[in-house]
This record gives structure tokens, C-alpha cells and sequence, in this order.
């Protein structure tokens, strides 16, 4: 019998799950001294290779350059996937552990060494229980989510192939260890990211009323933008709009021809999401045109919202409470996963386990709690079984 979190409080870890707790932990210090970028996972890729060759679980040859699809259980039956992601980011780590990354300027700064480690906990679980389930577990090791496409690179392979459920996790460092949330519905958000060229006309800085100033446009545009959400989208929605980059001029006299600004829109509801280009659009017009320059929206489409499925959400919290989870309904988050691809082809459930860090994911001091990492593991062993009787019964 598989070994709840409640029970592991009340007596202790045997030496069989105390083994595999550090081994985890093992596996997770390891990916994170050596993080690779997305689409670039390729050490990443042989290492989880080896860990599961050598457990002898199978793994499927979906031609990918990078990543992992394996495969538990027998041939008939249902089918439950797991997914973990395993790129990082381009981050200076400064966190100060003894195995911090040994790549300069690149980190495990989002804790998906956190979430490989879980999954893989989870498959030698599932493997030790092989014979006695009802159908198969397919595991993701997805490479790229950081930039939103390993996710559609998985489906193309055929990974979702006869998948019934799919179930992913990401660790909350703002919840402490032994908190779980989740929620059906709309949970992460829409992620569009959008650029403006503002195009004035350049000028000495002694005489800018020759010019036409780009500086002083982009200024009131980004004052503007604020508007969108506060006069454009109804106070019971959720929208955001932020500037997060503004680029221009390149010495201290000189009024520039242009200036660059970058940000992101995030959202929940897919009619908002759909307006808010053309207002965005409409609004840079005309605060530019009023002041004599030139403005034009450039807009990348990402991922769509993740949608959990009521159904699938509200099992996931029902398993992690009777696991031993502090098992909450969560709020919406305005953070992207490319999860949401799996979503939009087969049902399941996107959920957020405790990992009490004291700084936030992409931070560089960011440091996600070990402890949370085995009774994650034991806790998708056992949401994946459970699923796999559900579909089974069906």
C-alpha cells in the first residue's frame, strides 16, 4: 500500500521511502547544478533517459529532440498522463546553496528541476505497483515551457495519443509545504506579449520644438495603457496590462527618432482577450497623433488561459485531501503555462503544491523546499491510480 502523507507524520519514514526521498532529492540537486535552456535540454534529456532506463520503465520513441515520454502499466485500459517540465531560464542564480547551477546566467529559477523530480518519484512508485494497475500512466518530461511551445511539440509527437486524463503540477512558493490548490475552470491566464513603436522625429535636446518627442509620447502612452483594464473591462473580470520593457535615445542630448516599448496582457476570458488589440491599438493612435508622432502594435499571440475541467479538479482536491494536503480552492492566477495546450485536447487538471520559498518563481534567490518533493511524488503516484480505477469504472 502506498504511504500517505499522514502516515509518513505520524511514523516516520521506513528506509525504503527515506531511500527514495533522498534520491529525489539527489535528482532534483542534480538538474539544478546543470540547467539547460528551452529546446536545449539535451543533458537534461539523457540524464532523465538514465534514471528511467534504469528503474526499467519503458520509454517511447516519439522522435523529440529534447524531452521524455514514458509509459507504465499494461496495454489495455484507460491511459492518465503526468506531466513535469524540465527547462530553465536565463537567470544569474543567487540563491547561495551548495548546488547551485554551475551554468553561468542560466538557473532552475521556476522549479521545474522541482517538478521532473516529482514525476519521476512518482514513476518508480507506479512502477513498483505496475502489475496491479488497471491501466497505463504516460509520463511528460516537456521541454521548452518557459517559451510556450514544448507542450505543442509533445502533442505533434503523438504523446496525447488515447490519453484519457492529463493531470501537471507547478509549485506555489507562496503556500507553505503540505498545502495543495487547485480549481476547475479558468485557473492560469491567456498570455499575450505586445510591442509599440513610437516614431517621432529627432531633435537637439536644446531645441525640441524642431522634433517631434518620442520620450515624452511613449510616456503618455504607458500612462494610457493603465486605462485598459480600469475603463475597459468590468470590475468582476480579471485583466492585466503591464509595460515591462522601454527602449530609446542613446546619449544624453539628443531627442530619438524612436523608442521601443514591450509588455504583456494577461486574461481569463477570451472576449477580453479578443478587444483588448484593438484598443490598445486605437489608444496609441490617438495619444500619439495628438502629439505629432507615429505609433504601431505589434502583437504575439501565447498560450490560451488554463481551463481545468470541473470534473478532474475537483477529484485532484478530493485525492489530495484524503492524502493528508491542506486541500484548497485556488483564485485565479495571472501566470501563463502551456499546459493549457494539453487542455484544449483532452480533460484534466492543472494544480499548485506548497514549496514555501521566501522568494517567487524567477527570482534568483529562489529556493523551493525539498521536503515537498517526496510527498508530491507519493501523491501523484496516487492521484494517477485513482484516475485510472475512475476511468476504468466508467
Amino acid at each position: 500500500m502506498s504511504i500517505s502523507l499522514a502516515d509518513e507524520i505520524r511514523t516516520g519514514a521506513n528506509t525504503a521511502t527515506t531511500a527514495l526521498e533522498n534520491q529525489l532529492i539527489a535528482h532534483r540537486r542534480e538538474l539544478h547544478q546543470h540547467p539547460e535552456l528551452s529546446n536545449q535540454e539535451f543533458v537534461t534529456t539523457q540524464k532523465i533517459t538514465d534514471w528511467l532506463n534504469a528503474a526499467g520503465i519503458r520509454i517511447l520513441d516519439l522522435g523529440l529532440k529534447t524531452g521524455v515520454v514514458a509509459e507504465i502499466g499494461p496495454a489495455h485500459g484507460p491511459v492518465v498522463a503526468l506531466r513535469g517540465d524540465i527547462d530553465a531560464l536565463p537567470i544569474e542564480e543567487a540563491s547561495g546553496v551548495p548546488f547551485s547551477s554551475q551554468q553561468p546566467g542560466v538557473m532552475h529559477a521556476c522549479g521545474h528541476d522541482f517538478h521532473t523530480s516529482v514525476i519521476l518519484g512518482a514513476a518508480y512508485l507506479l512502477k513498483a505497483r505496475e502489475d496491479q494497475l488497471p491501466g497505463r500512466v504516460r509520463l511528460f518530461f516537456q521541454p521548452a515551457e518557459e517559451r510556450f511551445g514544448g507542450a505543442s511539440q509533445l502533442i505533434k509527437a503523438g504523446a496525447l495519443e488515447n490519453v484519457d486524463a492529463i493531470f501537471g503540477l507547478h509549485n506555489a512558493p507562496e503556500l507553505p509545504v503540505g498545502t495543495f490548490s487547485t480549481k476547475g475552470g479558468a485557473f492560469y491566464a491567456n498570455v499575450d506579449r505586445f510591442q509599440i513603436t513610437i516614431t517621432g522625429k529627432g531633435a537637439h535636446a536644446a531645441h525640441p520644438e524642431e522634433g517631434v518627442d518620442s520620450i515624452v509620447t511613449a510616456s503618455h502612452i504607458v500612462t494610457a495603457l493603465q486605462t485598459l483594464v480600469s475603463r475597459n473591462v468590468a470590475a468582476q473580470e480579471s485583466a492585466v496590462v503591464s509595460v515591462t520593457r522601454i527602449e530609446g535615445g542613446n546619449t544624453w542630448n539628443v531627442l530619438p527618432q524612436s523608442v521601443e516599448l514591450e509588455g504583456t496582457v494577461r486574461t481569463h476570458n477570451d472576449d477580453i482577450r479578443e478587444q483588448i488589440p484593438g484598443r490598445i491599438r486605437q489608444l496609441i493612435s490617438g495619444v500619439a497623433g495628438a502629439l505629432g508622432a507615429k505609433a504601431e502594435l505589434h502583437w504575439f499571440g501565447g498560450p490560451p488561459a488554463v481551463v481545468n475541467t470541473p470534473r478532474w479538479a475537483e477529484f485532484s482536491l478530493q485525492a489530495a485531501a484524503e492524502f493528508g494536503y491542506k486541500a484548497e480552492v485556488a483564485t485565479a492566477q495571472m501566470g501563463g503555462e502551456d499546459f493549457a495546450f494539453y487542455l484544449h485536447h483532452v480533460p484534466g487538471a492543472f494544480v499548485s503544491i506548497g514549496s514555501a520559498s521566501e522568494f517567487g518563481l524567477h527570482h534568483p534567490q529562489f529556493n523551493p523546499d525539498e521536503s515537498a518533493i517526496f510527498p508530491a511524488a507519493n501523491y501523484f503516484q496516487q492521484l494517477a491510480e485513482k484516475a485510472l480505477y475512475e476511468l476504468s469504472v466508467k
